[in-house]
């Protein structure tokens, strides 16, 4: 049975997260490996969000940070900053409608994160828009 858009962007944020508490530790995983483990069927918008993320990252990261007040992204939870990471990927490369993108983001942060970092996203992209 297919994934709607909505359980994978849940799996993309579950590779961005494993891939980062990995990398962190003297264990080598390849992104490859961690996307096959998560994916039965091989799917391109997973890799698309996935690989996009990973590549532009510092600058995902830098625009994150420049619209949070008094927090940044290594001070949220690491659900969170991926949730992040992944809507503003979206808002900037993909052709996502903005709403969708604002809305699915904040129901994964209902669903991974506490009501703090729900706000913080809403708010980050929020402000990303109006830019």
């Amino acid at each position: 049975m297919a994934l709607t858009r909505s359980e994978l962007r849940e799996k993309c944020m579950i590779i961005l997260y494993q891939y980062e508490i990995m990398s962190k530790t003297s264990i080598k995983t390849e992104i490859e490996e961690i996307i096959e483990t998560n994916l039965e069927i091989d799917n391109d918008f997973v890799r698309d969000i996935v690989y996009g993320v990973v590549t532009h990252r510092n600058e995902l990261d830098e625009l994150a940070n420049k619209h949070m007040k008094d927090w940044s992204l290594e001070r949220i939870d690491k659900t969170g900053a991926q949730i992040l990471r992944i809507a503003i990927y979206e808002l900037k490369y993909t052709e996502t409608p903005d709403i969708v993108v604002v809305n699915e983001a904040v129901e994964l942060a209902k669903k991974y994160s506490d009501d703090n970092v729900r706000k913080i996203i809403n708010a980050v992209l929020d402000k990303l828009i109006k830019e």
